[in-house]
């Protein structure tokens, strides 16, 4: 981690957020299914509206696990505030695990281009999903997300660049650490808006 930010601290909007604001905490999530079903819920909505809806899940049932989630009907999904297309994306999720079509203990063993390989062939996870997973879960060193929309609003007011090909470019020179980048990129969107994010299942 310090050879990371030692390497990061070169570049200037680093070493400005570094200066200002120190290190960031570096999020954590468990690895395996509870963590997906919970980032599935956070897709374009916000992580604490996410979080409100999966602990009324836990309260329903106890055990975030795959075959007590395909025994809610539909309408327990609704109920508990998850809309139609999430409900479908969390079952086949849950099927995918309960038929071995996707076995989540071994990702931690695997390239995280395999992972994403892997995780990207399952309905209702995308990039974004992927590269949370990767980076929150699996601790990968080199992740962009670029479909993070905290992570794209900083790059553009701290460098003034605006399309999504300048920053996969400009990017590539954080590499191998672009994980640890995001880290920092998120530091300042955060503490800029005085917010403060709690990661716990």
């Amino acid at each position: 981690m310090k050879q990371a930010f030692d390497f990061l601290y070169k570049e200037p909007i680093f070493n400005d957020i570094i200066n200002r604001l120190g290190l960031p905490q570096i999020p954590k999530r468990p690895q395996g299914f509870a963590t997906l079903v919970l980032l599935i819920l956070e897709q374009q909505v916000s992580i604490d509206s996410a979080k409100a809806t999966f602990n009324k899940i836990k309260a329903t049932i106890s055990s975030v696990e795959p075959q007590s989630l395909i025994a809610l009907t539909d309408e327990e999904f609704r109920s508990l505030g998850v809309s139609r297309q999430k409900t479908a994306y969390i079952k086949g999720l849950a099927f995918a695990v309960i038929n071995k079509e996707i076995e989540l203990e071994t990702l931690p063993h695997k390239p995280a281009e395999v992972v994403r390989e892997e995780l990207i062939r399952l309905k209702g996870i995308g990039h974004w999903t992927v590269d949370i997973y990767l980076m929150f879960s699996l601790e990968a060193p080199d992740i962009m997300p670029l479909g993070d929309i905290a992570v794209v609003n900083t790059i553009k007011e701290l460098l003034d660049i605006h399309t999504k090909e300048e920053m996969e470019q400009l990017a590539k020179g954080w590499a191998p650490y672009r994980s640890f980048a995001t880290y920092l990129l998120w530091h300042h969107y955060l503490q800029k808006r005085n917010r403060k994010i709690s990661y716990e299942l």
